[in-house]
């Protein structure tokens, strides 16, 4: 062989090897064909066919297109017609709440709650179990919230030995014994913290033992020190319910953990769905605690990761402390409350255009609603604040036509909470162009969610397609952490978080829609749950 033939079959050696390599990089580690493929892009809404490589989507387009990502390490999965969506984005829950401990019972969301007698037979119980000091705790509602001689006395009775704690079941009110208030180091001459206030007998100092708001937060972090490991196992297991939804990232509010103990916490649980830890400083009688979140935006574990701050402005229509234009019925003009004051409200408007933190504000009474809204518009320009994407959390106040305006024009996002917003303008909302994403706050059942939005609005007209309900959940509620450009859609170069799922839930009837499942979810490329079929 001639020396020029040994140079020629070197490079066509060469060549065959660079171009193997070339093959290999760009090769698919999964591909799913042969589905229905909603991106929640609207460029390009609906495909065949996808190939993830890492952890990344490389292509998106028809099956023949998507074929050609193969190679024979390819892992090939035919979705057989099925219907896949961008992972769920829940915006807005409160993992592990209330506190996973031993001595604790839970009822079944509802308004009323349990019975008097019901709450009594459950502490009982407890008691009997519990050993003297040992927290015993749980959920209530307005039947017994709202009975002024359910109070410290009645739990001291029945439980003389052990602190209690009875948290409303939507987090803004609680009663508590005379041992939780010792434990607490409270006492009937403290003040008020900033943001909350201890209900007292009338014309006394007396605490009667109903906390409200921001005097509830130190309870909270106490109950969740106590049992560190049922709080991993707690979140662990919320964590499947999730995947098995197709929820791949939650948005937590972080009322229960300071910063070092939500890092060791998560750390340790190391969660296989995206975790967002979101702050929520207490506060003290001298004003808000801001040392126990040091603004550690650069800190992430695995798929936890920190970033935001979030406030609550007000309650809820539901204990009335929600602040209205209107007054509560039956309360001698009692139009409900701002738990911070305006000046404290300004100063954390204030800071939010200085820090790199998104600032989130719960909001739900369309006064408190006007104040703050009226107070942005006096700190900053819109172009200022559209680039800070603040977000009202439930945004119930936002009915009228210059408020709807006024969140348009300032950037805010809407965090819109289907099952208890039916009879607000989401239609409207959207229509005018305001980000809506959505946070269940606990309901974390999507398809329920999308019936709810879809066909279950007050006014019919509020109803949204399954498709717009679809893209609120993924894409906007990326929009509403800042993370739109890495995931929320099905496109190349997207984060390869998504669901297969048990139903075409665009063509089904709506009231099928909560049983929908995950068959096939994937985070971060990785499968991370698979139904068993039995």
């Amino acid at each position: 062989m001639t020396s020029k033939a040994k140079n020629i079959i070197s490079s066509l050696l060469l060549i065959s090897i660079v171009f193997k390599i070339s093959v290999s990089a760009q090769s698919a580690n999964i591909i799913l064909f042969n589905g229905k493929i909603f991106t929640s892009d609207t460029t390009q809404l609906y495909v065949q066919a996808l190939a993830i490589k890492g952890n990344k989507i490389i292509a998106v387009g028809s099956n023949a297109s998507i074929e050609k990502q193969a190679s024979s390490k390819t892992k090939r999965i035919d979705l057989e017609g099925k219907t896949v969506v961008p992972g769920f984005n829940d915006a807005h829950d409160h993992l592990a709440w209330p506190s996973p401990i031993t001595q604790s019972f839970t009822t079944e969301f509802s308004v009323p709650g349990p019975t008097k007698n019901e709450v009594i037979n459950s502490m009982l119980r407890l008691v009997k179990s519990a050993s003297p000091g040992q927290w015993i705790q749980g959920t209530i509602g307005l039947t017994v919230f709202n009975d002024s001689n359910f109070r410290r006395n009645l739990l001291d009775s029945i439980a003389p030995n052990n602190p209690v704690v009875l948290n409303i079941m939507w987090g803004h009110g609680m009663i508590i014994n005379s041992k939780a208030l010792k434990a607490m180091k409270i006492t009937d001459t403290d003040a008020d913290p900033l943001g909350g206030w201890y209900e007292r007998a009338p014309g006394t100092k007396y605490i009667t033992g109903a906390l409200y708001e921001y005097a509830q937060f130190p309870v909270w972090e106490a109950l969740a020190s106590i049992e560190p490991a049922k709080m991993i196992k707690a979140l662990q297991q919320h964590a499947q319910e999730e995947l098995a939804l197709g929820i791949t990232t939650v948005q937590n509010m972080n009322s229960l953990l300071r910063e070092d103990a939500a890092k060791r916490i998560y750390s340790e649980a190391k969660l296989p769905v995206r975790t967002r830890l979101i702050s929520m400083p207490g506060t003290t009688v001298n004003g808000r605690d801001l040392a126990g979140w040091n603004n550690n935006e650069n800190w992430s574990n695995s798929l936890s990761y920190i970033s935001g701050i979030k406030y609550v402005i007000d309650g809820t229509p539901l204990e009335q402390t929600a602040l209205s234009t209107k007054p509560y019925p039956g309360k001698n003009n009692w139009y409900g409350r701002l738990d911070f004051p305006v000046d404290s409200i300004k100063q954390i408007l204030k800071e939010a255009l200085t820090s790199n933190r998104q600032l989130m504000l719960h909001i739900v009474g369309d006064s408190a609603t006007k104040i703050v809204l009226d107070l942005m518009k006096q700190i900053a320009t819109p172009v200022q604040w559209k680039q800070k994407r603040v977000r009202i959390e439930h945004g119930s106040g936002i009915t009228t036509a210059v408020s709807i305006n006024d969140v348009k024009k300032l950037g805010i996002i809407l965090v819109y909470t289907p099952q208890h917003s039916k009879q607000k303008p989401l239609h409207t909302w959207i229509n005018a162009g305001i980000p809506i994403a959505i946070g269940p706050d606990g309901l974390i059942n999507p398809y329920l969610n999308i019936m709810f939005m879809s066909s279950q609005q007050t006014d019919p007209k509020q109803n949204i397609s399954i498709e717009q309900a679809v893209m609120a959940y993924t894409k906007a509620s990326a929009f509403a952490e800042f993370a739109e450009k890495k995931k929320g859609t099905l496109m190349p170069g997207m984060l390869a978080d998504l669901a297969v799922l048990s139903q075409d839930i665009f063509s089904i009837p709506k009231e099928q829609l909560p049983m929908t499942k995950s068959v096939l979810t994937i985070v971060d490329g990785k499968i991370v749950y698979q139904q068993i079929h039995k």
